[in-house]
């Protein structure tokens, strides 16, 4: 077995569409980032590339590669999972927890899960996406940033 986490977070700014999972939010503002600045697949990225010992998101997209200027986030994290399973591992399950006073996400949970897995192909009761506020407090709570951690549980898939 083998266990990644992955953190990310990017600023809340006017003029961006809110993607989370790569479900676009309404919302009054969007995630800044060179790319989509999905940040709940970006984290997820992070996990499993962590999970398998394969760097970052960062090493393997960079932001200082015009090619990546607006990507869509959720083929970046199919890119990365096709990489990391081609090392023999799968999926277990990842469980991700979304940092965010606002939106609500709630109604959007069932559907960004879906979606992971749909991007993953694996099924969705291997994905869980949690929402939390950050009770008013740093960046997140004054409603600056979203923040999303995740963590990813990978076995060998050669293993008996």
């Amino acid at each position: 077995m083998r266990i990644g986490h992955g953190y990310d977070l990017h600023r809340l700014v006017a003029n961006r569409p809110l993607i989370i999972g790569g479900i676009t939010i309404p919302h009054d503002r969007g995630l800044l980032g060179h790319s989509d600045a999905d940040v709940l697949a970006h984290a997820v990225t992070d996990a499993l590339l962590g999970a398998a010992a394969m760097g970052n998101i960062g090493q393997h997209f960079p932001d200082s590669d015009p090619q990546f200027k607006d990507a869509d986030s959720m083929t970046l994290l199919k890119t990365a999972w096709a990489m990391v399973s081609a090392k023999g591992y799968r999926i277990e399950n990842i469980d991700a927890t979304i940092i965010a006073e606002r939106p609500k996400l709630g109604a959007y949970i069932e559907r960004i899960r879906d979606n992971i897995a749909s991007y993953l192909q694996i099924e969705v009761e291997r994905v869980s996406v949690k929402a939390k506020t950050n009770e008013g407090v740093g960046p997140e709570g004054r409603q600056e940033a979203i923040s999303v951690h995740a963590v990813a549980l990978l076995t060998s898939a050669l293993s008996p």
